[in-house]
């Protein structure tokens, strides 16, 4: 039996990196991307972990305001250029590319200059004059975002993920090394603000220089015309999508100290540090695959299903862990004082993993030409956070800011599901079933943790979390047959 599954193994990968089906294509792609990515997330990790004893939690706490006021500006200047050249047949041409330039450009210029002026009211909102310098400097990794070169969509459509490997993660790498060296001369929120944007002007450097790109002075309006027809769909649904994502961090500011706000997010952080390499990857991989079969539902739904099954069959087992070893991980990081936002972590851990299907169904609306059907999505996932984060916070506390992120996104993810079976027909049962049998997967990380605590060995962090990465590579062991015996089923 063992021998068999290698054999299977070994067969499915060669399918899958060699020749130039879309999978091979994906999947090549997901190489590069993931190699960049997975290497800038360590690095990131590395610099909280070094950052958590340099500065102050209050530091954290500092920035996590000033990055959330300047995300409500940044995602407001999202028009969907991206999305619009990835899903438009055209949209490689220079006539399109030139004029996804100049709306992107505009847009960012305009909402730099309005952040500028308003920090002075964002600063005296949270009773801080320090805030309003920090606003002005945050914004301009704005001007550097919305001035890369339009080529790089063009590589992303093409998926030549190489390229937007290598300007993104490398962007990333950059930053955050320059955030390290300063912090050593500047043991404040400044080192923070500064390298966040530096990682923009290094990202909009390397664009030029492996994507070049000169904008004309003159662009074509039936161009614009087109890729704003399909922007407009995607009207508030970025602004809406911040709502949800970061309420949390301006109801925690009002009601708790910068200290306890930076304990919160740094335990949230450390969640979302593999999740973002994991939706990151699947992001930009996925969109263009839809994309390129988006007449073909059957296929649409075995392409959802596969990567669906593997999310949650990594991911329920992870959120296990988190429970049992959230307290001992966040020691192990950050030291003894970050011990006590284990709440905030586990329960951003189920967030996390809710959010990761979510944003694979959204990939079929934008792939579709379809973005507004997120935006029911989004508005039940933003009225459930404002109606409940700040009685949950008032009752919870900093865990509260979690529960709320919880019910939201579990209300938008059962919206999203509906709309989906409706669009393509997905099959519900299929779809549920994947969580019956990743639960089932799971039980062997919950079995191998009480184990531990008979034998006293939850009482240090370092013995705790070594057994619930051993849980953990025990229930990847039997979901990667698991996989692979269904991947058959469900393959593209």
């Amino acid at each position: 039996m063992p021998v068999a599954l290698f054999e299977k193994a070994k067969k499915a990968t060669g399918a899958i990196f060699s020749g130039e089906s879309l999978k091979a294509s994906v999947f090549r792609g997901g190489m590069w991307l993931g190699t960049g990515l997975f290497t800038e997330q360590v690095v990131r990790f590395g610099r909280n972990m070094l950052l958590a004893r340099l500065l102050a939690p209050a530091a954290f706490g500092t920035m996590a305001i000033v990055a959330s006021a300047t995300s409500i500006i940044h995602t407001m200047m999202d028009i969907g250029v991206r999305d619009a050249i990835i899903q438009n047949p055209r949209g490689g041409e220079d006539e399109y590319v030139n004029a996804a330039w100049w709306m992107s450009m505009g847009r960012a210029t305009s909402f730099w200059m309005i952040l500028c002026i308003l920090a002075p009211w964002i600063a005296k909102f949270y009773g801080n004059p320090e805030l309003s310098p920090l606003f002005r400097v945050c914004a301009t990794g704005l001007l550097f975002d919305g001035a890369m070169s339009a080529k790089v969509y063009v590589a992303i459509k093409e998926m030549k993920f190489r390229k937007w490997a290598i300007i993104n993660h490398m962007g990333g790498i950059g930053g955050v090394l320059f955030t390290i060296a300063l912090s050593y001369y500047i043991r404040d929120v400044w080192a923070l603000v500064i390298g966040y944007a530096a990682e923009s002007a290094v990202r909009c450097v390397l664009s030029y220089l492996i994507c070049p790109f000169l904008p004309a002075l003159r662009w074509s309006r039936a161009a614009a015309r087109e890729l704003w027809s399909f922007s407009k769909r995607m009207f508030g649904l970025s602004l809406l999508n911040l709502i949800f994502a970061r309420t949390d961090i301006f109801v925690l500011a009002k009601l708790n100290s910068a200290a306890e706000l930076g304990l919160y997010t740094m335990a949230v952080y450390l969640v979302q540090t593999p999740v973002s390499f994991i939706m990151n990857l699947l992001g930009q991989t996925i969109l263009p695959a839809f994309a390129r079969v988006q007449e073909d539902k059957a296929r649409m739904n075995r392409i959802l299903l596969q990567v669906t099954s593997a999310i949650v069959l990594v991911g329920m087992p992870a959120i296990v862990f988190a429970f049992f070893c959230g307290h001992s991980l966040l020691t192990l990081a950050y030291g003894y004082r970050y011990g006590a936002a284990a709440g905030p972590f586990i329960v951003a851990s189920a967030v996390a993993l809710l959010n990761l299907l979510n944003g694979q169904i959204t990939s079929i609306f934008f792939a579709t030409g379809r973005p507004n059907l997120h935006r029911v999505c989004i508005i039940v996932m933003a009225a459930t956070m404002v109606v409940l984060i700040y009685p949950f916070v008032r009752y919870f506390g900093i865990i509260g800011g979690q529960f709320a992120c919880l019910a939201a996104v579990s209300a938008g993810l059962m919206f999203q599901v509906v709309r989906v079976h409706r669009l393509t027909g997905l099959s519900l049962s299929n779809y549920g079933g994947i969580f019956l049998i990743a639960g089932a997967v799971s039980l062997s990380v919950v079995a191998v943790c009480l184990g531990s605590r008979s034998l006293s060995l939850a009482a240090q962090p370092l013995p705790n979390v070594i057994v619930g990465v051993v849980g953990c590579l025990l229930a990847y062991a039997v979901s990667a047959a698991v996989f692979l015996r269904r991947r058959e089923k469900f393959a593209f």
